[in-house]
């Protein structure tokens, strides 16, 4: 099984290299689609030489700035996995986390799977008071409109089939991204 990781950037200079060294040393086999949204920093230059050093990462970038869903929907153009993961540039997520999400899909469990920060134990991610329950509030809201039973609906990790990937007609350019596709999924 092939993943297909897809990471959208903008003006991630600082943590770019450092998060494809990490998700190229995943042990999975796996393409790295890097999609830059316009980046204003070095983003671009680093992308293409990451890009020629390794035959794994493809490389797109948008000549106009048009947002995170629009990133998502390139990159979603492009795989050529079985899989698709969502990887943010920021270094927020660690790689290494993957095989946690392939476990409800490997088991035929799960056709999408959401990662979570705010479920316990050693991945709980430390997030600011009022980010932390506006994101239950807004995952409290998707809930009750799709039926879903999810606890970090705004979450960067979702895995997903390709072709379910391929399929998103994403209209959203900015971070309401998450809920359209959480919407879609249901």
């Amino acid at each position: 099984m092939k993943l297909s990781i897809v990471m959208p950037i903008y003006n991630e200079e600082a943590t770019l290299r450092e998060i494809v060294a990490r998700v190229l040393a995943t042990p999975h086999e796996k393409e790295l689609i890097l999609v830059d949204d316009c980046s204003r920093d070095r983003s671009p230059e680093i992308i293409a030489e990451l890009s020629e050093a390794h035959p794994e990462v493809r490389a797109f970038c948008h000549e106009t700035n048009m947002g995170k869903g629009a990133a998502l929907r390139t990159g979603f153009e492009k795989v050529e996995g079985d899989v698709v993961v969502i990887q943010d540039a920021d270094l927020e997520y660690d790689p290494a986390e993957y095989s946690k999400l392939l476990v409800p899909y490997e088991a035929g469990e799960a056709d999408v799977v959401y990662g979570s920060r705010f479920l316990g134990g050693a991945y709980t991610r430390d997030v600011n008071f009022w980010r932390y329950h506006g994101n239950r509030t807004l995952t409290r809201v998707s809930n009750l409109f799709t039926g879903l039973r999810l606890t970090d609906m705004e979450t960067c990790y979702k895995l997903m089939r390709a072709d379910i990937a391929r399929g998103l007609d994403i209209q959203s350019r900015t971070f309401t991204v998450e809920p359209e596709m959480t919407a879609k999924f249901a």
